[in-house]
């Protein structure tokens, strides 16, 4: 059988601080698109569209993921597309502790599963591990039969994550994101790499627009195939990319390339 998917990433300039702004803006744009792009099977959101990347205001934006707003107006949007939603992240408390936690969410508006951020940036001025809680582990959501291994941000700086996800049978790599300007080289190489290093589709989306302190989001987001070709992108706009993707023809080329195999179990450094 032929699995073809049909991918929707929405890019977006998330007000500081502002979450009913935000929530607003987001749903907007979903509307837009999904009418622009018809019937869509998977959507993808960035980082922390809640709040934007500014980590004093990360608590006052917090919410819970049973009454958050955020996620609510996000599982009437799947119910009402009939579209599953990979939402980004939002600022999630729960017993006392905050999260940067990315909601699943089918094509009935239920919220089949969270990933918690694994890895916290805090570094050059920034202060993510002051108010955020590290997640514990990976979590790849099993949606209609496809596998996504789910990341946000600063986790692709770690390829032990990916390969974990490709190992566990990971078909899509997700990196929702809220990447600086600065590091543009970064972002681009490290995203193609993740895809040609493990085989596998990337989805890599990030913010664009000003931060508080001035610098700017980057923009950039794609959809990379699993050779590292970058089937679409948009610079530093808001709006969504689209791209339809053949898993079969992934599968086809991991047979023909068998690369993992190669992959030893241990690496262990012989110190002369």
């Amino acid at each position: 059988m032929e699995k073809k998917i049909k991918l929707l990433a929405i890019q977006l300039e998330s007000a500081i601080g502002d979450l009913n702004l935000n929530i607003k803006s987001v749903q907007n744009l979903l509307h837009a698109n999904l009418e622009k792009y018809g019937k869509v099977d998977f959507v993808f959101l960035p980082e922390l569209w809640t709040v934007g990347w500014d980590c004093p205001s990360l608590p006052d934006c917090a919410e819970t993921l049973e009454t958050a707003e955020s996620v609510g107006m996000l599982c009437s949007i799947a119910k009402e597309y009939g579209v599953n939603i990979i939402g980004g992240s939002f600022v999630n408390k729960s017993e006392e502790k905050l999260y940067n936690t990315c909601p699943v969410i089918n094509r009935s508006g239920k919220v089949v599963c969270t990933y918690n951020k694994n890895h916290l940036y805090s570094y050059n001025g920034d202060t993510e591990n002051s108010y955020i809680t590290a997640g514990s582990n990976p979590v790849m959501a099993d949606v209609e039969g496809v596998k996504l291994g789910l990341t946000v941000c600063y986790d692709i700086r770690f390829p032990e994550i990916y390969r974990a996800y490709r190992k566990a049978g990971a078909d899509i790599l997700v990196n929702m994101a809220a990447w600086p300007k600065s590091r543009k080289i970064h972002w681009d190489t490290l995203s193609r790499a993740r895809a040609i290093e493990n085989q596998s589709y990337v989805v890599a989306l990030t913010q664009t627009g000003l931060l508080a302190d001035g610098s700017e989001n980057l923009g950039h987001s794609m959809i990379i195939d699993y050779d590292g070709k970058i089937l679409c992108e948009i610079e530093d706009k808001e709006g969504g990319i689209f791209a339809e993707i053949d898993l079969d023809k992934m599968y086809n080329f991991r047979e023909k390339c068998t690369i993992l195999k190669d992959v030893k179990n241990s690496y262990e450094v012989i110190k002369k």
